[in-house]
């Protein structure tokens, strides 16, 4: 499997072996507060509770194992913190060396993890598109592991799809580039093709909801939300994220800065230590839990909160 090429249900299934090594097996959590408030069996999904502290580990553990397995002796990434602490964090466990790359507007809390996490980090970059032209300089020996749109890294996100299963009647995914939407929409169209899986975007960060409205990616600014992790653009050369979500996802919606806020905030009331971005989905349930009445869902939880 080569990044040129579409993932495949069989590349998420040959994933798992390389992710299990990394990753740690999903963590389900029902919350039965959120379910009898909004009249929908709500399951939490915490990926935030893994080794890097997002879902990421999984696409980094799959991507960089492979190149060490192909022989690279270091890698490159982009991302605006949380993939690139995955990268770091597996290939460290691999032996090889990493460097980072971030924009300028990435919180000094996470170029510190990165900086902890064993990374070498370049915080330059205007914005993500720039982060991510600069990593993909490699030099001899390097491979480049980007943030979502590589064939390798949907695949390793899409191990989560195959762990949460056929037992719910949608499942929530907050997207940005479309990694783990295409990874985990591959999974589940395989296992559950009834399963309804929507995208969440931050309003302020609409480039997947606006480019399978247009039909093909579109470009959108880089503008500052509170959902930082879903920043960024899925790149002029996307050759894998938009086609995998234009056909295994239902939709992609968006959410505004004021209901991400407040489900970030309910979440954490109920110890649940997320990042923004990953409140998403409950952001977008609270604002249509009348639609899902009835039904088993799942939100799933990406990544953690910076530290303070």
């Amino acid at each position: 499997m080569t990044a040129q090429l579409l993932p495949t249900v069989a590349d998420v299934e040959a994933a798992v072996a390389r992710v299990s090594t990394v990753a740690d097996p999903v963590t389900l959590r029902p919350s039965h507060v959120l379910s009898d408030q909004l009249g929908v069996t709500v399951d939490l999904v915490c990926e935030y509770r893994q080794p890097s502290g997002s879902f990421k580990i999984r696409g980094a553990a799959n991507a960089v194992l492979a190149a060490a397995e192909r022989g690279a002796t270091g890698v490159t990434t982009a991302s605006t913190g949380n993939h690139a602490r995955a990268v770091a964090t597996v290939a460290a466990r691999a032996g090889l060396r990493v460097r980072a790359y971030v924009a300028s507007s990435v919180s000094a809390a996470r170029v510190r993890a990165l900086t902890e996490a064993g990374a070498e980090v370049d915080a330059s970059a205007a914005d993500q598109t720039a982060a991510i032209a600069a990593a993909s300089a490699v030099r001899d020996g390097e491979v480049f592991v980007p943030p979502f749109d590589h064939a390798e890294v949907v695949a390793g996100q899409g191990t989560l799809g195959l762990e949460v299963g056929e037992r719910y009647d949608a499942v929530f995914v907050p997207v940005s580039g479309g990694g783990l939407a295409a990874g985990v929409g591959l999974a589940l169209r395989a296992l559950a093709p009834r399963t309804r899986v929507v995208g969440v975007s931050a309003e302020r960060a609409p480039a997947m909801a606006r480019s399978l409205a247009a039909g093909h990616p579109v470009s959108v600014p880089e503008i500052d939300t509170v959902a930082t992790s879903l920043m960024g653009d899925l790149g002029p050369d996307n050759a894998v994220t938009f086609a995998v979500c234009r056909e295994v996802l239902e939709s992609v919606e968006v959410v505004d800065e004021d209901a991400i806020v407040a489900a970030t905030d309910r979440l954490h009331a109920l110890g649940h230590a997320v990042e923004p971005a990953a409140a998403a989905g409950l952001a977008l349930l609270v604002g249509r839990a009348g639609e899902f009445a009835g039904m088993r869902v799942a939100l799933l939880l990406t990544g953690r909160a910076d530290p303070s």
